[in-house]
């Protein structure tokens, strides 16, 4: 019965029809998850070189001002971290926001498949990860091996691309930004510090007045952007980690229809290349400048590291795999032209290159230096071993499509 189901779903799949904006994305997130990594090694590199305490330094050096009683003096890492992301955050929900209206995800069936595996890919990490940390300090990392970083996880998938078919690597772009809202959602529940009911009820009032605004067909978008800085000043001192700004102002922009005369449209474009080849490299550069002790390497085997390790690399794939097989063998969902096993499998593998996200949970779940800079090597390592063992399991085990229109 099981396979039979999987067997018509398969047959009754439509054709794929991509947005334009859907493409740009995933070329730019190739060319993104490629600079990233070099980023990353150039980073590195430096960091444990004769200038490494220097450059360092820099990212730690603070600056800013202060507003009456609101302090905005973070280091240059921090304004990245809390600044700088929240612009990508804003991309994210705008993505987010496209694809659930008007792209790939608005077929009920086509985004249940995606939602569930992304669901499965964030408890199964999340389980490992406590069963290793329970009653321990470092539990509240939990949330570290549940996040999939986009741009790696296309940019090691394009490099077996005439073995996957379109269907795949649309779910897998599909189940990141899903797995991004979940990291969001995570960010906001779970990591948030010194709550004031007072800022975030200034900072919800004014994104519900930009709501109102866009429900009334106000379009100008040089509205809705300096709002939306004086709605994140305040978000960032509520106790609600400040980025989550960028996804809600992202849904109270006005989509309209979409098109590319929509002010969402022409937002969403216009950010692709900065957000692609600035802000995350440089979110790469100051989180990855790391010194690495032979001390820190001999702790690789303790409870917070192995949770990480293979939360990534173990419970991405089998949790993606399972819940993603089990909701087509139900008939919740179904799968897409050309798609088989190997497939789902290889891309929940790809899915365990954690990263940007994971390093950014990091940030927030520890306080400790120590624990932060392990958990950072962790998800590096593990990220690593995803990419590596995702990219050989497609090589070896996807033969090439014999139907060209499925790649």
């Amino acid at each position: 019965m099981y396979f039979r189901r999987v067997t018509a779903a398969k047959k009754t799949a439509r054709p794929l029809r991509l947005t334009a904006l859907f493409r740009d994305f995933l070329q730019s997130e190739k060319v993104s998850g490629i600079l990233l990594f070099t980023c990353t090694i150039i980073s590195l590199l430096i960091a444990n070189s004769g200038v490494g305490h220097a450059y360092i330094n820099f990212w730690g050096y603070k600056t800013g001002f202060s507003i009456g009683n609101l302090d905005f003096h973070l280091s240059i890492a921090d304004w990245i971290n809390d600044g700088l992301m929240t612009i990508f955050f804003l991309m994210v929900g705008l993505e987010i926001e496209r694809e659930l209206y008007i792209g790939e995800l608005s077929d009920r069936k086509r985004a249940l498949l995606p939602v569930i595996g992304a669901l499965g890919g964030m408890i199964a990490p999340a389980l490992i990860y406590w069963g290793f940390n329970k009653g321990t300090e470092t539990i509240s990392g939990i949330g570290i091996p549940t996040a999939t970083d986009i741009a790696f996880a296309i940019a090691i998938m394009g490099f077996v691309s005439d073995r996957v078919p379109l269907s795949i690597k649309v779910f897998l772009t599909a189940l990141a930004i899903i797995d991004d809202l979940g990291a969001i959602l995570v960010i906001a529940l779970f990591y948030g510090h010194g709550f004031s009911a007072l800022y975030l009820g200034i900072a919800l009032g004014i994104l519900g007045f930009l709501f109102f605004l866009a429900k009334r067909g106000v379009t100008t978008l040089w509205i809705y952007l300096p709002a939306g800085i004086v709605a994140w000043i305040f978000m960032m001192h509520s106790g609600i980690h400040a980025t989550i700004t960028g996804v809600l102002l992202a849904f109270v922009i006005p989509f309209e229809k979409g098109t590319k005369s929509s002010v969402s449209y022409k937002l969403q474009h216009a950010l692709h290349q900065p957000v692609a080849f600035i802000i995350i490299p440089l979110f790469a550069l100051a989180n990855t400048a790391l010194i690495l002790k032979s001390e820190m390497l001999q702790e690789l085997g303790n409870a917070e590291s192995m949770g990480i390790f293979f939360g990534l690399l173990l419970g991405k794939p089998l949790g993606i795999t399972l819940f993603a097989y089990g909701s087509v063998a139900f008939g919740i969902t179904k799968f897409g032209r050309g798609v088989k096993f190997a497939h789902i499998f290889g891309a929940g593998m790809l899915a365990g290159i954690g990263f940007t996200m994971s390093i950014f949970i990091t940030n927030l779940a520890f306080t400790n230096d120590s624990w932060i800079q392990l958990g950072k090597i962790s998800i590096l390592l593990g990220s690593a071993a995803a990419a590596i063992l995702g990219l050989l399991f497609l090589r070896i085990f996807t033969p090439k499509p014999k139907n060209v229109a499925e790649i």
